[in-house]
């Protein structure tokens, strides 16, 4: 069993390395620099979200509320697409925590 965990192990580690290599070859795009076009679509994206915020949701139909959603969801993406930046999901952050509390 712990030859399996430390193959396991081994290929995890030797899978980042290797993934890191790659960017290591390609010139360095700074996230936080966006163009002109992307900022004023980030600047779109920000205040429509602050509209719905402030919106009195109160007298709304479930049809319309549940648009609303779906919309502020797409914005989401949209805002992720164009920041750009790395994103773990909660399920990775946890393989990485047990990885690494099996090899130590």
């Amino acid at each position: 069993m712990k030859k399996f965990i430390y193959t396991l192990a081994l290929i995890f580690t030797l899978g980042i390395s290797f993934n890191s290599a790659q960017a290591a070859n390609k010139p360095a795009k700074n996230p936080t620099e966006l163009t002109a076009e992307e900022t004023v679509k980030l600047e779109k994206i920000k205040t429509r979200v602050e509209e719905i915020r402030e919106m009195d949701k109160s007298n709304l139909t479930k049809a319309e509320r549940k648009a609303l959603r779906s919309e502020l969801k797409e914005l989401k993406n949209q805002a992720r697409a164009v920041s750009g930046g790395v994103y773990l999901s909660v399920g990775a952050i946890i393989i990485i925590i047990l990885l690494l509390i099996l090899i130590l």
